[in-house]
């Protein structure tokens, strides 16, 4: 054994009981260790305690990146963890890897064959050894140990320290197939669960959310976008997304031609980017700072031959995407494209019984109000009854309009009432009169059956207030005023004309037992109409429950 000078530590194993209970030690910790990641961590730390060292550090070989890439390290710095890189024969520890054989330096930092590895901070160090890792014959990697003081390498310590690699390299071997049927299984897992998502009836916003989500998930990313292509106005705009802050939605629409989404629809193939923070092509490069976004990868969604949209994968970390991670996000990118085309076909035949619903319900509103002007028939001359008549289709046709417009979500009712009211005033209203319609408050927003009752209801008490109470006055105005409490929805319908008569009853006036019907006993809610206090003109005031949604339609909540 080499003499020991008095600036090196006494710390020797020689006597085999040691080198024994220091394998048994590696042993127990490999054997208790399955996934990469926990592997690596055990053999650092293991190494480091048994062999009484300061460091202890583990380079794995990237076929992609050509490269020794440190993973796991117990004195460099983990800010260098899958930073720091070493190419084959660089530095002593890629020359161990090169060579297949141990290396082992008193004084490393003045080897001609040193390379300091930018980020490990590992300066402080002195000695150093290092022993490939090879299995089978295949390069699994490297792993050198440091030391803070000046050491002379034993030959004991160098073959506990090739054991050590020789144990470490199987493990390690098994650990990456292991973890590589895991991200195998889990890829499976949630293909499968795409495809049953596919399947299930949910809302197309869900279902793309969903899909979102676990591609996010599969992807280890930070966040996922599907942006859909307008071919008119050759735009980008985001479907769905998650994991991304807000403002991504802000930045929706994107052109195509200066987009990197746009490249990869222009081309139809993956764009990938190491680094969005400093890629010039990349506008947003200030909210990628903010949020801490690097990779990108962005790949074309087509249905049918046609490509439709993109969809991109958002990274915290840099990183070079490899093709099987490509592979599998563009087979994400045909599911969804699989979900849309099967909602687009479902929609087509949803909106078929949906519009064959609506017509119904319109037909039979008209019809109602045809009867109920029946029986008043005898009282009004044939064109007012055609003026009526005629003012209400057009109000319906209104409603309509803007169902066609919504298709099948909630709509605002301040604008139909709107659109009722503009109506109204061109066809009730003589041109030598100044008489004004306002529309206030905020927006109600509704299914599409109640939004059209409600609409119908209000187009009647504008009517009423301009067929009854500007008779003999020049100047008027009709304000609607919207407002909502918890529990209620209100609307209140005033005007500064005549008033009402003296013994006035609802019952007297077809278009206020029109709005009674529709109110009360489609609605179940309130509709009272009285003259304004201390002023000209009358106030009708409309109540109805907020609605709700539930598996079997709309229903109220009051009870």
């Amino acid at each position: 054994m080499p003499r020991l000078t008095k600036r090196e530590p006494h710390r020797r194993i020689a006597d085999p009981r040691a080198e024994l209970r220091a394998l048994h030690n590696i042993g127990a910790a490999l054997s208790a260790a399955f996934d990469l990641n926990t592997t690596l961590h055990k053999i650092t730390e293991t190494t480091t305690q048994v062999m009484q060292l300061d460091s202890c550090s583990i380079y794995l070989w990237d076929k992609k990146q050509n490269a020794l890439v440190l993973k796991a390290s117990t004195g460099l710095s983990p800010k260098a963890f899958n930073v720091g890189k070493l190419a084959l024969g660089e530095g002593i520890t890629g020359a161990a890897l090169e060579s297949g054989k141990s290396i082992a330096v008193r004084d490393a930092a003045n080897d001609p064959r040193f390379v300091y590895v930018p980020g490990t901070e590992e300066e402080n160090f002195k000695s150093l050894a290092a022993v490939p890792l090879i299995s089978q014959g295949s390069k699994i990697g490297a792993m050198n140990v440091q030391t803070k003081t000046f050491r002379h390498w034993t030959r004991p310590e160098i073959d506990l320290l090739e054991l050590i690699g020789e144990l470490a390299a199987g493990a390690l071997e098994r650990a990456e197939l292991l973890d590589g049927l895991a991200r195998q299984v889990n890829e499976l897992s949630t293909l499968a669960q795409v495809s049953r998502t596919i399947t299930e009836p949910i809302y197309l916003d869900e279902m793309l959310a969903v899909i979102c989500e676990m591609a996010a998930q599969i992807m280890n990313a930070q966040g996922t976008a599907l942006l859909l292509f307008d071919e008119d106005n050759q735009e980008l705009a985001l479907r769905a997304t998650y994991g991304l802050q807000r403002e991504h939605a802000a930045i929706s629409p994107i052109d195509v031609e200066t987009s990197l989404t746009g490249r990869a629809i222009q081309r139809g193939e993956p764009v990938s980017v190491r680094d969005l923070q400093n890629e010039a092509a990349y506008k947003n490069r200030a909210l990628a700072k903010r949020e801490g976004l690097h990779s990108f990868l962005s790949v074309p969604v087509s249905v049918r031959g046609k490509i439709i949209g993109a969809f991109n994968c958002y990274l915290k970390r840099i990183h070079d995407f490899t093709a099987p991670e490509i592979e599998l996000f563009s087979t994400l990118a045909n599911q969804t494209a699989v979900a849309l085309d099967n909602a687009n076909l479902m929609m087509s035949s949803m909106l078929v019984r949906e519009m064959h619903h609506r017509i119904k319900n319109n037909l039979q509103t008209v019809a109602m109000v045809l009867r109920m002007q029946l029986r008043d028939a005898k009282q009004l001359s044939a064109d007012q009854v055609l003026t009526q008549t005629i003012n209400r289709i057009l109000s319906i046709a209104a409603v309509h309009e803007a169902l066609s417009q919504d298709g099948f979500r909630v709509i605002g009712v301040r604008e139909l009432i709107q659109q009722a009211a503009h109506m109204a005033h061109q066809t009730m209203v003589h041109p030598t009169k100044e008489i004004s319609i306002h529309v206030e408050g905020a927006d109600i927003r509704l299914p599409s059956q109640p939004a059209t009752t409600v609409a119908i209801a209000v187009n009647e008490l504008i009517l009423n207030a301009l067929e009854h109470g500007f008779d003999n006055v020049e100047r008027g105005t009709v304000t609607v005023v919207l407002s909502e409490t918890k529990t209620h929805y209100e609307i209140c319908v005033q005007d500064d004309g005549a008033g009402l008569p003296k013994h006035f009853s609802k019952s007297d006036s077809l278009g206020l037992r029109i709005v009674d019907g529709m109110i009360v006993e489609d609605l179940r809610g309130e509709f009272k109409i009285t003259n304004r206090r201390g002023r000209h003109g009358t106030v009708a005031v409309l109540k109805i429950p907020k609605m709700k949604t539930t598996n079997e339609g709309i229903v109220s909540d009051s009870k």
